[in-house]
This record gives structure tokens, sequence and C-alpha cells, in this order.
């Protein structure tokens, strides 16, 4: 895939980094991108931290990409230059994947692209978003919205949320897990997760049980595991374990264990020949038409279809 990450003037340095790290040179094993960072004029370009990058790359490299990625900058709150606008439109009018995160939603604003469309920022900039660009549907609690060829994401580290989910939906889950491995990250974090959390896990005695029920359901995932077994296993009462738990991950239980269900399945069909029925059986659903309905609500196509898609992806 080739991929063009446009670098305003006082770009975020972390979310060069997080590009660079997910879509840069990894090894034999790992899909390989053609990857650049490139700005309105090659050179150095100023960054958030005052430290200045060199890029080589002008708006052209735009041209060539299947995926373009705006950066999020210091200056969001002034409209970018024609000239970018202008690009960014050719970019999305060619059939490239556009995507931003963090304030880089602006970028995608300014030049139209989110018209009609939902969308995501950092959640302390949403209300300005939603008021420069009314025709925008922001909402400000998802990690990353996707809407077919424009996809945004929320602020700061969530950026990575946003690479990961484009590496899975475009390489597959196996890929994606190898990579969030490699960079030490959660290989999937639902985009309706919400952005920030009331408290992390474990946080205290209590927290330190709940995830110990949760690293013991991610390995029991062949049962059914209702609610009230978990609140059990962590010595809370069913509504005090609802209550916790969605305040430390963001989710509820049942959303939390449908995606890591659906998570399991894939790498599943991606990477072995089993029938969909062990499958399906294999992280708790009842039989394959349960996971053929789950699967494609929740993904847009059915099981045999994304096996076909993704097995063997390099």
């Amino acid at each position: 895939m080739n991929i063009a990450a446009y670098t305003p003037p006082a770009v975020g340095m972390l979310a060069v980094g997080i590009v660079a790290e997910v879509f840069g040179p990894r090894g034999a094993t790992f899909p390989s991108f053609d990857f650049a960072l490139c700005t309105d004029r090659p050179g150095p370009v100023p960054t958030d931290l005052g430290v200045p990058l060199t890029i080589t790359h002008g708006l052209d490299r735009l041209a060539s990409a299947d995926l373009v990625i705006a950066l999020p900058w210091a200056g969001f709150r002034t409209p970018l230059a024609p000239a970018v606008i202008d690009a960014l439109s050719a970019a999305h009018g060619r059939g490239s994947l556009v995507a931003a995160h963090c304030v880089g939603a602006f970028a995608l604003a300014d030049a139209g692209l989110l018209d009609g469309l939902r969308a995501t920022t950092h959640w302390r900039f949403a209300e300005l978003l939603a008021r420069r660009h009314p025709d925008v549907t922001v909402e400000p609690d998802a990690l990353y919205i996707d809407e077919g060829r424009v996809i945004t994401g929320a602020g700061a580290a969530a950026g990575f949320d946003l690479c990961l989910h484009l590496l899975r939906r475009e390489y597959g889950a196996a890929v994606a897990n190898a990579i969030a491995r490699d960079v030490v990250l959660p290989s999937h974090r639902d985009g309706g997760q919400a952005q920030y959390l009331a408290a992390p896990v474990p946080e205290d005695c209590r927290d330190e049980r709940l995830a110990e029920v949760l690293a013991w359901a991610r390995e029991n995932l062949h049962r059914s595991l209702p609610v009230a077994e978990l609140a059990r296993r962590a010595l809370m009462s069913k509504r005090s374990f609802a209550r916790r738990f969605t305040a430390a991950t963001g989710t509820t239980p049942h959303a939390w264990l449908r995606s890591l269900r659906l998570s399991r399945a894939e790498e599943l069909l991606e990477t072995t020949e089993l029938p969909l029925d062990e499958i399906a059986h294999s992280v708790g659903y009842g039989s394959a038409a349960v996971l053929r309905e789950q699967f494609v609500r929740r993904r847009g196509v059915p099981p045999r279809a994304y096996r076909r898609s993704f097995t063997n992806t390099p």
C-alpha cells in the first residue's frame, strides 16, 4: 500500500511518531508499505515541539497514494491553504482512502470531505468542529469512525487505534494483531469505545480482581460467560460489576465480549482451515449461523467472504 501522511507546519510530533511506527519498515514478516511524509513546501517543517523535520516530498506525493492521512497540527483553527484543500479533495475524488485523527479531522472538514458524514476528533475540540462545520455529524466520544473511504479518529494516542483499524480493515486481523504486538499495544479497541475512561485497570485491589476476571474470560471464550458469572468471579454483585466494568473499560461487558469473540473468530478464519461450526463454538457462539449473523452485522461481510479475502494475506 502506498501511504502519504500530510504533514503541515506545526505538526504534532506524537502523530508523526504514531504513523511512522505503524507504517514504517518492520521486516520481511510484515507487509511492506511505501510510506512517506509530505508537506506544502519540502524542506524543514516546524513541529509543535519546536524541533524541525526535514521532509522531501511535496503535495504531489498525495497523487499516487492509496491512503492519505492528514496529521494534526497546532494551527488547525486557521483553514489550510487552497493548494492543500485541492490536493486532499483530488486524492479523495480519485478513490484514495482518506483518514485523519485528532485535529487532523479539521483538514478533511475544511476540504468538504466530511460533509454529510459522521466524524470524530479530540474530545476537547469536538464542539468547535461541529460549530465550524454544521454539515458534519460530530461524535465526540468515539475512538474512531469509519465511513467507507473517509475515516476519522480521536486525539493523541488514539491515532494508534485508527491506524490499527486501517490495518485490520485492509490486511486482516492477523496482520493488525502482529503489528500491535510488535509495538506493544492492545490489538483492538472498538471504535465506539469511549475516548477516555473514569479510571484505569488495575487501580486498586478490586480492579486487580477485575483484571484477573478479564484475563480469565479471554482464555475461556468457548464458554457462554454470562455477566453474573463474571461478577461472581470478581466478588461483586452483578450491578456493581457492570458499573465498575464500564467505568474501567469504557464499554459494557456484553460489548467487550462480543468484540473479543469476533476478533478471535477473525484470526481463526485467517490462520486456520477450521470449519465455521468449530470456530463458532471455540469463540462462544452456539452455531455457525449465530457467528454468521454477528459477523455480518458487525463486520459487514459473511465469515466465508472474510476468509477468502484475508487468508494468506502477506
